[in-house]
């Protein structure tokens, strides 16, 4: 596969690709996965990509080969549709057979920026299945702060936490979660018995900008405003911590929060939780999902948090 400065490895360049007939892998993809998924969301999801880009490279594809490869709104495939796909699934099964690196040695470098606490919880115990299965990538991580979307600027992937509304980004939401009270055990046995959810009007409460109180207060018709004294936290894993170090309640994310559960450092005061407003999502910059190594990063991670 020829990779060029202006144009990518998945980039649908009319001009050059028209001129030498031979249509860009990515467009082949698109082709491929709609043709058998027959729907433009769901092949949007499969390939991490948004539904629009999966109009253009099909658009760009029935361009570069000169015909229409569907026929009709449920995207039945025309004659030549079905003989063309044909022709792409078996060149698609060839490439397959060889490996990336023959064709381009050494390894890929992906570049990914992901919050502290989602990357101690959810990432690293998941991580060496990816390594494993992807022994061609090496893969540099670095820490980003939520909220205040602090990221390294070369990042090729970034997994932020907030309502998902990036503008300047195109991302899929990775992980929602829910929120309850969490406390070490000694502290629970000395400040106890918590019976119902006004009890926690006498205890300390950690704070985080991540995780407002408002969040549980509201699901529990109290009508308290939020804490503005005690310890604040900008890390749930921070939080977690000192909740573990007996300093007072922290209201945590259930998956989040699962080493300090499953480890017995902190257990939970009430058996409800609450769904949080904030949710895990991977962001990359238009065109990053070109690169095969950020594409297959994208598609493991996401089954992995299944």
């Amino acid at each position: 596969m020829h990779f060029n400065e202006t144009g990518g490895p998945g980039q649908c360049n009319n001009a050059s690709m028209t001129a030498a007939r031979i249509p860009p892998i990515q467009c082949l993809l698109t082709f491929e996965a709609l043709a058998r998924l027959r729907s433009v969301t769901q092949a949007a999801e499969e390939l991490f990509v948004t539904p629009s880009a999966v109009s253009h490279r099909v658009k760009q594809l029935e361009q570069i080969i000169g015909t229409k490869l569907f026929g009709r709104a449920d995207f039945s495939l025309t004659t030549e549709g079905s003989e063309y796909l044909a022709h792409v699934r078996e060149g698609l099964a060839i490439l397959q057979k060889f490996p990336s690196s023959s064709a381009m040695p050494g390894k890929r470098k992906l570049r990914l920026a992901v919050t502290p606490t989602f990357a101690r919880s959810m990432l690293m115990p998941r991580l060496r299945q990816f390594l494993e299965a992807y022994p061609e990538i090496d893969l540099t991580m670095q820490v980003s702060i939520p909220l205040l979307d602090v990221v390294a600027e070369d990042a090729d992937l970034i997994v932020r936490f907030g309502t998902g509304r990036y503008a300047d980004l195109e991302h899929v939401c990775l992980m929602k979660d829910e929120v309850t009270p969490l406390a070490s055990p000694a502290w629970v046995r000395d400040n106890g018995p918590f019976l119902v959810p006004e009890d926690l009007h006498r205890v300390p409460l950690l704070r985080s900008p991540l995780e407002p109180w408002r969040t549980w207060f509201a699901a529990h018709n109290l009508d308290y405003p939020e804490p503005v004294d005690g310890s604040s936290f900008n890390d749930i894993g921070l939080m977690c911590d000192a909740a573990a170090q007996g300093l007072g309640v922290a209201l945590v994310r259930l998956k989040l929060g699962a080493p300090w559960l499953d480890s017995g450092q902190l257990i939970r005061l009430y058996d409800r939780t609450v769904p949080s407003p904030h949710a895990h999502y991977l962001c990359w910059r238009t065109g990053v999902m070109e690169r095969w190594e950020c594409a297959a990063f994208a598609e493991w991670l996401k089954r992995a948090l299944i």
